[in-house]
């Protein structure tokens, strides 16, 4: 029964996931990859506090899809030249560092990455082309696994 009314929920949430990207400008697109980005860092510093390994790896490894499969692959190295060839190599640092602190349970090195993401997103939202526009939400932060107080811009 429990079962039934959790996947209901989860569906739930998906199609409200679904809805926000369908309706989402590319600007707000990023900024969803890196809010995702952040969450499933702080996740897997929370589970690996927990020692909880399986859920650890997926939540780090989805913070790694979501920057090599996302945040990468939307970069655009004609147009943006060297700022995005920059971004390029920062990524794959990134993604370099958490694959070394999933294998080696080092929660300073997703501390690391979760700040240079952080400020990623806080650089990104001042150049917001929709700024006066957008609605005043606090962008959705994990602290509760014991992360640094997050540096992000209201979206």
């Amino acid at each position: 029964m429990f079962g039934t009314m959790k996947r209901g929920a989860n569906a739930y949430a998906n199609i409200g996931m679904e809805t926000g990207v369908l309706a989402a400008n590319p600007h707000k697109l990023i900024t969803m990859l890196l809010d995702g980005a952040l969450v499933a860092i702080a996740m897997g510093k929370k589970h690996m506090a927990d020692g909880d390994i399986k859920n650890k790896g997926k939540s780090i490894t989805h913070a790694i899809l979501i920057i090599d499969n996302g945040l990468r692959a939307s970069l655009n190295k004609d147009v943006g030249g060297e700022l995005a060839l920059n971004l390029d190599s920062l990524y794959e640092y990134m993604s370099r560092r958490l694959f070394l602190a999933n294998a080696g349970n080092d929660p300073a090195i997703l501390d690391e990455i979760h700040g240079l993401l952080s400020d990623i997103r806080s650089a990104w939202e001042q150049i917001n082309p929709n700024a006066p526009q957008a609605a005043q939400v606090q962008a959705p932060v994990a602290n509760e696994a014991g992360l640094p107080p997050t540096r992000l811009a209201k979206v």
